[in-house]
């Protein structure tokens, strides 16, 4: 399967090439061009035990590489785009900073094709930390667009490799109609085949619990 991950920090980055060790084809997208050119040279920008040795392997095969401005071509075919950028405290020290979040979800607006059918649309799958009613608010914002799943993740620092791919739950958050939250659900099955066949428990919710 075709993947993007949009925000290569070290969520994005290990997911990125732990995805590509499951097989799919990564493109990994940030916008610092510093980040992006160190990653493409297999070099790592923190420091995670496996990572160093994924990182290389998923670059050798070919499926795994990073840029900062994905072409028209490249986005072809992607059938889920992962949201993996930084939420930070906010500068007023109340709440999360979402400005990465929605500068990420408007260029995914722009980029993907209107479709009116379920079946047609792509999945993006939230991975960043953010308040409740998030969701909702990128469900709303890429209407018609893509599906929009959040699967939140829960890495510790030092076992981050081993927890995205020996996790011991994964969450989806699907949509509320169940035709969309069925369709969601399998195309992210597609994307965890292996982890589940490994008998990782997935746990599927609404937007707000998850």
């Amino acid at each position: 399967m075709k993947i993007s991950v949009i925000g290569c920090g070290y969520l994005g980055a290990v997911h990125a090439a732990c995805m590509t060790h499951l097989g799919h084809e990564v493109l990994g997208v940030d916008v610092d061009a510093s980040k992006v050119a160190r990653l493409n040279q297999g070099l790592s920008p923190f420091h995670e035990p496996g990572f160093d040795t994924m990182l290389t392997a998923g670059l050798n095969s070919g499926r795994l590489r990073f840029t900062t401005s994905p072409s028209p071509a490249d986005l072809a075919g992607v059938e889920v785009h992962f949201l993996a950028v930084g939420t930070p405290q906010s500068p007023s020290g109340r709440g999360a900073d979402l400005n990465h979040l929605w500068r990420a979800v408007d260029s995914l607006a722009e980029a993907l094709p209107r479709c009116i059918r379920p079946d047609g649309l792509p999945l993006v799958v939230g991975k960043s930390t953010v308040p409740v009613g998030t969701a909702q608010q990128v469900a709303d914002r890429l209407a018609g667009r893509a599906l929009v799943v959040w699967n939140p993740e829960f890495l510790r620092e030092g076992m981050a490799v081993a927890d995205t791919l020996r996790p011991d739950r994964i969450v989806y958050g699907l949509p509320a109609e169940p035709a969309r939250a069925e369709r969601a659900r399998d195309v992210l099955d597609e994307v965890y085949a292996p982890i589940l066949a490994a008998g990782a428990p997935r746990l599927t919710m609404g937007y707000q619990t998850a």
